[in-house]
């Protein structure tokens, strides 16, 4: 247990912080889920505005440094190609 008062309080931020970014981890997860349910389901159009949606949920975390810039540039990618891989099909 924290013995000073500075790692007390210091106790008390993480916590917090460590709500906010479950809380944003979360978020984001399931904005990639709810494109992904789209692209099995095949209806491009409903994929292609989810991801406008989830895009700007990644670049949001990635200006806040809750997840890396290449991390998410890498799941819009593979979104993107996923909603364009629905036609050839």
């Amino acid at each position: 247990m924290a013995n000073t008062k500075q790692a007390r309080k210091r106790v008390r931020q993480a916590v917090e912080h460590n709500l906010r970014l479950t809380a944003q981890r979360t978020r984001y997860r399931t904005a990639i889920k709810a494109v992904e349910k789209l692209v099995a389901a095949g209806d491009k159009a409903a994929a292609a505005e989810e991801f406008k949606k989830t895009s700007g949920i990644l670049d949001r975390l990635a200006c806040r440094h809750v997840l890396h810039k290449n991390a998410a540039a890498r799941q819009k990618s593979r979104l993107s190609a996923a909603i364009k891989a629905i036609a050839a099909k």
